[in-house]
């Protein structure tokens, strides 16, 4: 398929995707409720979203997964 180099970029793509989906969905319904427009206002919420949270997960997953390695490998 994908060669392994690729795997991190991937990852932070469909991670960033799936968490900025489900919180603009979440964040919209609360903000404004779920009305006619809803739906035009999640997308929208959701592409100016997704980019952010693209390069967040991007830059930052090693710094955050090896943090998370250190806590969790103390005995």
């Amino acid at each position: 398929m994908f060669s392994k180099k690729y795997q991190h970029g991937f990852f932070s793509l469909l991670m960033s995707a799936t968490m900025a989906f489900i919180m603009t969905g979440i964040i919209t319904a609360i903000n404004v409720g779920v009305d006619p427009h809803f739906i035009a206002r999640w997308l929208k919420a959701f592409v100016l979203a997704w980019p952010m949270a693209f390069l967040i997960v991007l830059l930052l997953g090693p710094t955050v997964r090896g943090f998370a390695q250190r806590i969790c490998n103390r005995e």
